[in-house]
Order: C-alpha cells, then structure tokens, then sequence
C-alpha cells in the first residue's frame, strides 16, 4: 500500500527475530503516550498559571480552548485520509514535529501576546485570546488528534485475533502513564515554571520523532508478513472476525453500527472532559472540598483500567455490542452520579459509572473500526469518529459552565445526558458487526 516500506531506516521488519508487531505495539504505546501534551489532562495543569500571565479570565481561557478544539475537529477527517495514504509512520513523524512547535510557541505566548499588542498600540484581551485560540488548535490536532489516531492504528493494522490482548496491554499503559502526568508536570511547573514544562515536553517529542522515524510501519503485508505473525498459521480461532469486505467511509457511514458505536464514544469524551475541566467546581456545588474532588480520579483509574484490561481480552471471544451495552450502561450510572451528587451515594456512582465508561472507551476505541470495517480505510473511518470525540470534547467546558451560571447547579448536564443515553440505548438494540451481513 505504501512504497519503499523501509526507506530511511536500517531495520527491516521482516529479519526481526521476533514478530515485528510486537515492536509497533511498544512503538505505537510510546506514540500515543507522546500525544499527552495535546490531550485535556495534559492541557489542565497549565490552565491556572498561563491565563493569569496572558491576563484572561477562567471563562476566556476556556473558551479559546473550545474554539481551538472545534477548529481542530474539522480537520481531523483529511488527516484520516492522509493516514490511509501516506501511512503511520510519515503522519506520526510530521505530527510530533508540529506538536514539539506548538509547544515552544506555547511556552513564549506570553511574549508573543506582548509583541503584537505592543505593535497595536493596545492592552485589549482578544490579542491572547485569539493567541490561544491559535495555540490550543495546534496542540489539539497534531497530539490528541492525529499522533493518538496514527499510533493506535498502526498497532491495530499488525493485529488481527491477538487484537484485544494486545490493546489490553496498551490501554493499561497509556491510562497509567496518562494518570500520573498531572502529577509530574505539576511538579515541573512548581520548579522550573510553566514555560520550561513546555520546552521540556518538546525536547522529548525530539526522541519520540527519532523512535517513530526508525521504528513506525504500516501494514505488514508491505514486509512480507501477516497480522499476528505465525498465529495465523495454526487452528483457526472461533472469534467471528473474518473480514470478508473493506469498506469505505461512505459505505461506513451508512452502518447503524458506526453511529452507535461513534456517538457512544463521543459521549464519553464530552461528559470525562467536561468533568475534569470542572471537577473542583463540580464537587464544592455539591457541598465537597478539593481534596475530595481530586481524590475520585485514583478509584475511577482503577475500575477503568481493570476493566479495560478484562475487556479488551474478552473481545477477542465475544461480540464487540455485548461492550457497547455496558459502554452505555456505565454512561447511564455517571450521568446518575453527577445528578445526585451532593447525597453519598452519588459519588460511588460517578466513581463507578466514569471507571465502566473508560474501560469500556480504552476497548472499543481500537478494536471496533478493523474488526467492523476491514484495515484498508481505517485512517479516513477513525479520522471521522476523532472528529467527533473531539468536538465533543470541545463543547464540553462551556456548557458545563453554562448549566452552573444561569442555572447554579451541574444537574442540567446530568438530566441531558440520561436523555440521550436512553435515545442510544434503544438505538442501538438493532446494531449488528457489518461483516455479518456480507454473503460469503
């Protein structure tokens, strides 16, 4: 599918003394781990100390982040195509430079905010806003959309019945990695400032480019191997995950099983992002402390990645919609949690309900797109669904914040989302995996 497979690089797949998939997994989780600074765990530690020295406001600041996110969703589906043409490997390399740029821009925007107000002769806040708007596309696009889309698919493409096993082993890494970074990059901030955090995390996106320049490969039957190594050679397995066509994205678009699955997904990275983004706020409207609104993330981290690790095991023996029912579930409970919240029980729920939904999101994130929709396509099909998560995404911080100001209360974000979930729910009774209504 792509020419010269091992252009530039001195290793060759194919005299690997061991399965090289097992290489782009590690490769792939180190790429996926580097996307952190574009993705909202990576972004909220800076919120407090670069919008104070910008000069915006908490709202401001917000709103730059969901204009800059929306930004980048619109653009996430060309680079699905760019994926499918140019593979992993080409788009991972130019995504992590323009990431490594994005962030020492990031870390000079004060200056750059100086400058250009300087040079018009005002002290108006739209000069950072627009600065940020700016900054918060980039970072978005190249880290949380295309390095995290790139990287995982290119694990996917070198898996086929050990998919599941090996994306356990993904999710546990990339969900620990991802859960321990705020700490550490507040201990960054602390020392050395909220510019040099930024100038370090660039520095090490120069390594990351070094890894995936050496390292990345696409599909590989462009090396003379097949998914799974010698798997394929012994007793077939029972798992229903012969793919029989390969669809293209019009063809997937027309599937009930995409928009369920898709809008589900989408859910999951509205309603996480919207609760970390206010998660202080959220918990002291109900009548908690700090302390006790950052504690739930350690237990949340728990269920999802035990869950995680179960689930994406069992994906390789169970149909993918039996996930999609508990996804869904998981939602429901959360939904039920941030409603009642201020009651004791609420929080068992919201622990219970967000640790299901991200268990549940680490497995079907990856696994449903080549078993539903075949490997040939799979940039342009998840450049689509990355659209949507992360508009999802971007919409989150505001109306969260809309529902407290005019309303005083998160309730209404709550009730929403019960609403859609129940919609989802009854649509997706008819869901079947696309491959099962092909002729052999």
């Amino acid at each position: 599918m792509h020419q010269n497979p091992n252009k530039f690089s001195f290793i060759k797949p194919e005299k690997s003394p061991v399965f090289y998939g097992y290489v782009v997994a590690l490769v792939g989780t180190i790429g996926v781990l580097a996307s952190l600074p574009g993705q909202t765990v990576g972004i909220s530690t800076f919120t407090d100390p670069v919008k104070d020295a910008l000069g915006l406001n908490r709202d401001q600041f917000s709103n730059a982040y969901m204009l800059g996110t929306i930004l980048s969703s619109l653009l996430l589906g060309k680079a699905g195509k760019l994926f499918d043409k140019y593979g992993a490997r080409w788009l991972s390399l130019f995504a992590s430079l323009g990431l490594a740029i994005s962030l020492l821009l990031c870390a000079i925007s004060v200056t750059i905010s100086t400058s250009i107000k300087s040079l018009l002769g005002t002290q108006n806040w739209l000069v950072p806003f627009f600065i940020m708007v700016v900054l918060f596309f980039l970072i978005r696009f190249t880290g949380q959309g295309v390095l995290t889309m790139s990287s995982r698919n290119m694990i996917m493409k070198w898996f086929d019945n050990l998919r599941g096993r090996v994306n356990a082993v993904r999710s546990m890494v990339v969900s620990l990695g991802f859960s321990i970074s705020p700490l550490w990059i507040s201990l960054l901030i602390d020392g050395r400032g909220w510019q040099h955090a930024w100038l370090f995390m660039a520095a090490g996106l120069v390594v990351v480019m070094i890894i995936i320049l050496l390292f990345f490969r696409d599909n590989p039957e462009n090396h003379g191997l097949l998914p799974d190594g010698e798997i394929l050679n012994s007793k077939k397995d029972k798992i229903p995950s012969l793919i029989r066509k390969q669809f293209t994205l019009n063809e997937t678009l027309k599937t009930r099983a995409f928009w369920m699955y898709s809008l589900t997904i989408s859910f999951y990275s509205f309603f996480v992002t919207g609760l970390t983004f206010h998660i202080v706020s959220i918990f002291e409207n109900a009548g908690y402390s700090k302390d006790e609104a950052v504690a739930i993330f350690l237990p949340i981290s728990i269920v999802s990645v035990s869950l995680s690790l179960v689930g994406n095991v069992l994906t390789d023996f169970i149909k993918l919609h039996i996930f999609l029912f508990i996804m869904l579930f998981g939602g429901v409970v959360s939904a039920m949690g941030l409603v009642f919240l201020s009651a004791p029980f609420g929080i068992i729920l919201l622990v219970a309900g967000v640790g299901i939904l991200g268990g549940m999101f680490a497995t079907l994130n990856a696994i449903t797109w080549p078993r539903y929709y075949g490997r040939k396509n799979l940039g342009a099909i998840t450049g689509k669904l990355m659209s949507m998560m992360v508009f999802a995404s971007a919409l989150a911080p505001s109306l969260f914040s809309f529902s407290l100001t005019y309303l005083s209360t998160y309730n209404l974000i709550g009730i929403i989302s019960l609403v859609y979930l129940t919609v989802l729910v009854f649509a997706s009774l008819r869901v079947k995996n696309p491959q099962d209504t092909i002729a052999d």
